[in-house]
Parts: C-alpha cells; structure tokens; sequence
C-alpha cells in the first residue's frame, strides 16, 4: 500500500510541475508547439496560405472575437488599417440613442473597432478594439469626466507568425506565437490622483 501511495504522490507532483511549466512553454515565441518547423517554398505555399496540417491542429479562430468580428466591420464599410487611427473626440451619449446602441457605443467607456492586418500573421485580419475616451462618460451628464480611466480589455490569441527560413533565401516557416488583442474597454480607477 505505501508503495501505491508514493506513486501516486509522484504522479500528482509530476502533473503539478508540468501545469506550473505549461503558461511558461505557451507563451514561448520559437517554434511551432508540435515539433520542428518545415520550410515552405514561395511555389508551394502563395503568400498568405497557410499549410492545411498547421490550420487543423491550432485553435478555432473563427471562434475567436477578434476574428469573427472581421467580416461584420467589412460587410459595414470597414477598412484594413496596418496603424492605430487617430483618436476621436470622446462622444456624449444622450439617453435617446443608447437604446439602439451596440455595447461598444454605450459603454462608459466606449471604444470603437478597426480590422488590423498583418501578411506575416494568420489569421491576418482581427478585429482590434481602440478606446475613444482618455477618461470614461458620467452616467448623469453624458460627458466624458477624468475622475476615471478608460482602459482597453485584452485577449490572447494564439496565431501562425510568417518568418524567413535561415538557410533557403524565399523560404519560409510558420512558428507559434500568442499575442494580446485589444476587444474592448472598460473604466477603471486612476493610477495616481489628479
């Protein structure tokens, strides 16, 4: 019976030192998490495909908020943006628009969305959330007030990153890598009072 025991314990504590490894490994940005990465030819592989074998063993990104949102923003006149827009002046939300409203437009701390696009990246459009506010809109006067901070909401999303292979020049790889995408924004307090 100890000896069961202590296998037992051994297997646990082994488990329990691999899940305290595992965020660390995730978040590694070299090659892909399953092996070795193989070089792809520009004939083989036209820029911006990506290899069926890579696509089925990585996440659903059609799940993903920042990838289901792109054809919504396109079909809504949308445009591809490789740059930050400049930033709006904060809105004043009035009672009688906020009912039609999305979230994003009547949230006290509203953003607004832009599709980023990267060629070396896939999936290479995402939706990414841009906040509209310094500060956050007062629920009574519907303007913006500096007393809080509008401040983006991040996920992280797992994509296939494009790179050069050493060796072969037009040659390339795909490698893992997880990014933090800005999808939306709320209001937290200051860091320092003002």
């Amino acid at each position: 019976m100890p000896a069961a025991a202590s296998t037992a314990s051994m297997m646990l504590l082994r488990g329990i030192l691999f899940l305290a490894w595992l965020p660390g490994s995730l978040a590694h940005q070299g090659p892909p998490l399953w092996g070795t990465p193989r070089c792809y030819s520009a004939e083989e592989l036209p820029h911006g495909q990506v290899p069926l074998h890579l696509l089925a063993r990585n996440a659903r990104w059609e799940q993903a908020l920042p990838v289901a949102l792109v054809p919504t923003l396109e079909a809504a006149g949308s445009r591809p943006h490789k740059q930050p827009q400049a930033r709006t002046q904060c809105p004043t939300l009035r009672p009688e628009k906020v009912l039609q409203a999305d979230t994003h437009e009547r949230s006290i701390s509203p953003w607004r969305y832009r599709i980023d696009v990267d060629e070396d990246r896939y999936p290479q459009k995402l939706a990414v959330a841009e906040c509209l506010c310094r500060g956050c809109i007062n629920s009574r006067t519907g303007r913006e007030t500096a007393a809080l901070n509008s401040v983006p909401l991040h996920q992280n999303l797992l994509v296939l990153r494009r790179r050069a292979c050493a060796p072969t020049p037009g040659a390339f790889a795909f490698h893992t890598e997880f990014i933090r995408v800005p999808v939306g924004c709320t209001c937290v307090l200051p860091r320092s009072a003002q």
